[in-house]
């Protein structure tokens, strides 16, 4: 009970220290990646500062150019949300009209009550603007970043003094960086396939804000399981209003071919055991720190998940927990290591 209720006071201590957090975790998460970038250009005799300011150009000019087609998107999306919404809920309504023509009952006041699509369109813009307001913490972020960069030989060698000094090696804090940048670079990759191919389908079919409808994929494609469907959703919403039911389901088939092409063959050969976390655990993960942390943690779920799984896994009295957090195949893996035995037949069962 006390370990309980510590954790809940630092979780409280972390959603009221939000603001200061999220620069902090993204810095983190950014370097972790930028680093073997880094490495590439060193190991090319380029001098490891310049190397770290190439590359650090790179990110904050890419932070840039979201921020900018973000802004200037929204903007306009938002403008128009009233319009769309509004004929959203007529066709909404002529279609309940429709099912009480055929003898439905289905009163227009009430469902009108229950169901607002336009706020499916209003939801998608607070998430964008709610990412768009991280994106004005770029120079922040770029500064701790540059400091972390250009102190990574110094913090690595002071690690290596505390390590043995107590006893320790750098094995844990060495797989926690390796399986964030792993599952963070291969997830960049994949996201932005993602992002190029629903934008240029929406483009072909003449569907407005094509640009954006890609980018909304590009970004919630981060966000694990649901990610995915809150990016389609507003888009076949907003495709059903501008081309009507045609359009809509050719929306909605480029959204089916890019989430069973890319999330069930592409992501599982390529991701692999990377994640080593459960679905569900996954799925709950998102809602935790995106509770704790906002739109930033419902991106960074993953990885913050993995580390905690990491360290938890390194305790005796600890492990356990890591194991309820992991996958089946992990589970198995220590089973094996224990038992000395094949566990196959206790996986079936």
């Amino acid at each position: 009970m006390v370990t309980l209720a510590a954790f809940v006071v630092v979780m409280a201590g972390a959603m009221a220290a939000e603001s200061i957090i999220t620069p902090m975790l993204l810095s983190f998460f950014i370097a972790v990646i930028s680093v073997q970038p880094v490495l590439w250009l060193t190991e090319r005799k380029v001098n490891h500062t310049l190397a770290v300011l190439i590359v650090l150009t790179l990110i904050i000019g890419l932070f840039g150019g979201l921020a900018a087609v973000l802004g200037n998107s929204v903007n306009n999306f938002a403008q128009d949300t009233p319009l769309y919404a509004n004929k959203l809920r007529n066709i909404l309504d002529g279609f309940i009209q429709y099912l009480n023509d055929r003898g439905f009952d289905m009163p227009l006041d009430q469902w009108d009550q229950k169901i607002n699509p336009g706020q499916i369109l209003n939801y998608t813009a607070n998430i964008l603007t709610g990412f768009g307001a991280i994106m004005g913490n770029v120079f922040l972020i770029f500064f701790i970043v540059l400091f972390m960069m250009l102190e990574r030989a110094s913090i690595r060698l002071k690690a290596e003094v505390i390590a043995s000094s107590y006893k320790n090696n750098l094995e844990v804090f060495a797989s926690i960086i390796e399986s964030i940048r792993t599952y963070l670079t291969l997830k960049t990759v994949i996201s932005l396939v993602t992002g190029v191919f629903i934008w240029l389908w929406l483009l072909v079919f003449g569907v407005e804000y094509a640009l954006l409808w890609g980018l909304i994929a590009f970004l919630l494609n981060y966000i694990p399981n649901i990610g995915s469907i809150i990016a389609g959703v507003p888009a076949v919403l907003f495709a059903l209003v501008q081309l009507g039911v045609a359009g809509a389901g050719w929306t909605l088939l480029g959204f089916v071919i890019v989430n069973m092409v890319v999330g069930n063959v592409i992501e599982p050969r390529v991701m692999g055991k990377e994640m080593g976390l459960s679905t569900l655990i996954v799925f709950l993960s998102l809602i935790f720190w995106g509770f704790i942390l906002g739109t930033v943690g419902m991106f960074l779920a993953v990885p913050l998940t993995m580390t905690f799984k990491i360290i938890l896994d390194q305790y005796p009295k600890t492990k356990w927990l890591s194991i309820l957090l992991g996958s089946d195949e992990h589970a198995i893996e220590l089973a094996e290591e224990s038992a000395g035995e094949s566990v196959e037949k206790l996986s079936k069962e």
